[in-house]
Parts: structure tokens; C-alpha cells; sequence
């Protein structure tokens, strides 16, 4: 069978629940990940979403900030959420895919970390890196199952890459691009033998983008982008890997998110 599994940092889900519809409709993922959905839990707006289909949700949400959800039309058996640096945020949470093999997909939204990359003055970059060192000792523990497919996705809010941000030399000072955080990924990466799925697709040194700033009179000209958005999978899935695609067109939609979609294809 074939497996198309989407990840998007949508920035509100009841406020862009259309664009979603319309994500659903015109690419058909099997999978969605969603991230800062900003909606209380039990106020997930899935009614359109089952109508077409998709009648299997996990949410893990709060008013006001973050939140994270994940909507399929295969069924799952079971769903968890895993708690960062004791705190209660709705940054994770997990499915089991009854696929012909196990599946297990993680939906991750890293701490943005704010403004000054400097954990002694800035209370959100040090829950940034307190949230990286825990997810290090989750991502050890991970790789010891090897026998179920795994897939990593989400908002890590790090481009980990030279080429993941339109300047590395503008950047470097940049929360989501300096050399703490870029080596704290990459430490993640390697502990758990995940594979960076877009990066197998598009290496280096080629520009990889899926974030745009609102700021930016006009996104596609100015082109100042960062890849904030990823899929990472272990080395059993890795091997039925057929590529990926990063969805710009959603970026140009009607109140759009500043990330846009990316999708990657299996065949289990």
C-alpha cells in the first residue's frame, strides 16, 4: 500500500479549518499532523473533516497557544501525548497505525524559544533547550525498537542546515538558527538513527524552505525563508521512502499560515 503523511504548523485550526478542507481535498495525504492549533481540547473542529472521510483524530490542545492534532482516515489503536519539562503545553502527541506493518508517528511542536538566544535572560530559549536535552533522552529510547515502522514530524522550530535559511551567515545570532539549537537537533537526529526524509530528497547544498515571515510585502520575491517543518523516519521506514513534497501554493491561500505543508510518500 501506499502512505502519504502531511505536516503543517497551521497557526489556529478553527481559523483556517477551510485551508485544511481544502489541503485534504486537493492533495489526499492519509495522514495530516497539524501543529499550533490553538484550540481547547474537545472544540477540535472535525465535523467537515470526518464528512470526507478522515474519521480518526487525536488532539492534545488548550486555549490560546500551541496544541497538536492528527487526522487520518486509517484507523489507529492507540493514541498518547508525552509531557516536555513539566509542563502541561500540548507539544506532542502519538498514534499506532494499523497498516500492514506497525506504524508508530509522532507529531512534535518544539518551543519556539522567542526573541534572544540567551537562556540566562530569556526564560522561552531555555525551555527551548530543556525541551531539546528531553527529547534527546526520548529519542535514545526510540531507537531501540527497530521491528515498527517510526516517523518523527512537526514543527521543530530549527533549521538545522546551512542551506536550511536563506542567509546561515544573518542567521547564525537567529533563534532557530544558532549553533546551539542546530547541534541540539542534530544530537536528536543522530541518537535515534532517524533519517532527515527531506534532506534525502533535496540534499545540501541546495535551498530547503517551508517557513515564510508575514512580514515580507511579498514572500516569494524576498524568498528569506528558514526549513522549520520536517519528517524524520527510522531506518525501517526509511528504506520505503518514495519522496516528499513541500505544498508553497498553500502559502499564496486566502489568510494562510506563515509554514506551509509538507508531504511524504511510503509504500508499505
Amino acid at each position: 500500500m501506499k502512505l502519504k503523511i502531511a505536516t503543517w504548523n497551521i497557526n489556529s485550526v478553527r481559523l483556517r479549518i477551510a485551508s485544511v478542507v481544502r489541503l485534504l481535498q486537493e492533495n489526499s495525504p492519509d495522514i495530516l499532523c497539524l501543529q499550533e492549533t490553538k484550540c481547547p481540547q474537545g472544540q477540535f473542529p472535525s465535523a467537515p473533516l470526518k464528512e470526507m472521510g478522515y474519521g480518526h483524530i487525536a488532539e492534545f490542545g488548550q486555549k490560546g497557544y500551541h496544541g497538536v492534532a492528527i487526522i487520518s482516515r486509517l484507523p489507529f489503536h492507540r493514541s498518547h501525548s508525552k509531557s516536555f519539562c513539566g509542563k502541561e503545553d500540548c507539544r506532542h502527541i502519538a498514534i499506532e497505525v494499523e497498516t500492514p506493518h506497525p506504524l508508530q508517528l509522532h507529531n512534535f511542536y518544539v518551543p519556539a524559544g522567542g526573541d534572544e538566544p540567551d537562556a540566562e535572560v530569556n526564560d522561552k530559549f531555555a525551555h527551548k533547550l530543556q525541551f531539546l536535552k528531553e527529547m534527546l533522552t526520548w529519542s535514545k529510547a526510540e531507537a531501540k525498537d527497530k521491528d515498527v515502522f517510526k516517523a518523527v514530524v512537526g514543527d521543530l522550530n530549527i533549521a538545522p542546515f546551512e542551506h536550511d535559511v536563506w542567509s546561515h551567515k544573518d542567521l547564525l545570532k537567529v533563534v532557530s538558527h544558532t549553533p546551539v539549537e542546530t547541534k541540539g537537533l542534530n544530537e536528536i537526529i543522530a541518537a535515534g538513527g532517524w533519517t532527515d526524509v527531506m534532506r534525502k530528497s533535496v540534499p545540501e547544498p541546495e535551498k530547503l524552505y517551508t517557513w515564510w515571515s508575514y512580514r515580507a510585502r511579498d514572500w516569494r520575491e524576498s524568498n528569506r525563508g528558514r526549513r522549520l517543518d520536517h519528517i524524520w523516519t527510522n531506518s525501517s521506514l526509511a528504506s520505503r521512502y518514495r519522496g516528499m513534497s513541500i505544498l508553497k501554493e498553500c502559502r499564496d491561500w486566502q489568510q494562510p499560515s506563515d509554514h506551509v505543508p509538507v508531504m511524504a510518500e511510503f509504500t508499505l
